[in-house]
């Protein structure tokens, strides 16, 4: 087996895991090995009074990357790998992980995949997602608020302060690699299409 590496990155919020999961549902789970970045946060040490929101979760230092380099080239070698589960409440990994087996397609979703060189060379095809700043703010207020319990003025201060600027510092310069850009991310059902189209391509390769 030879797999197709396949990375979906874009700023926090674009719709990037929407078309990870659009393509997942529509060529089928069982025919895609994934990984998402997001999975390999290092554990974040803070206090009750400094709170996690003090920890740069947007900085590439904030990313395992020698793990999920490790993970990925396992993969693509046909092996299977344990991915770890982070915490988003504690910030911390948790004890158990979850199996990933090899496929024919590997993958990855992350904010920072096409940052890091090494990473990026192991990309066979690479997706940006491109959406507005205050599409990306309205939607990462939602998740942080409904699925990892954060406050709204946390949230604000902590996208002032790393967010964006980290937004423009590593995120968008990035997307100068990309194969292809998507704008609107999971909305774009045209720009999704043809990139379903392109995984069941390689599928049958």
């Amino acid at each position: 087996m030879n797999p197709v590496i396949l990375g979906v990155a874009g700023g926090s919020g674009s719709g990037k895991t929407t078309v990870a999961e659009a393509v997942l549902d529509t060529v089928g789970r069982d025919r895609i090995a994934f990984l998402a970045q997001d999975s390999y946060y290092r554990d974040v040490e803070w206090t009750a009074k400094d709170g996690p929101q003090q920890a740069n979760f947007d900085h590439p230092s904030s990313i395992d990357y020698p793990l999920l380099l490790d993970h990925v080239a396992a993969l693509r070698r046909g092996q299977a790998v344990e991915a770890p589960v982070y915490d988003f409440v504690h910030h911390r990994r948790l004890e158990r992980t979850e199996r990933v087996e090899p496929r024919a397609v590997v993958l990855v979703e992350g904010i920072l995949l096409f940052v890091e060189p090494s990473l990026r060379r192991l990309l066979d095809f690479k997706i940006f997602v491109d959406t507005d700043a205050d599409i990306r703010l309205i939607r990462r207020l939602r998740r942080d608020i409904s699925e990892r319990g954060r406050q709204m003025d946390d949230v604000l201060a902590q996208y002032e302060r790393t967010v964006r600027p980290m937004h423009l510092e590593f995120v968008e310069p990035s997307k100068r690699w990309a194969d292809v850009i998507i704008p609107e991310g999971g909305e774009n059902r045209v720009a999704l299409g043809m990139v379903v189209a392109r995984v069941e391509q390689l599928l049958t390769l």
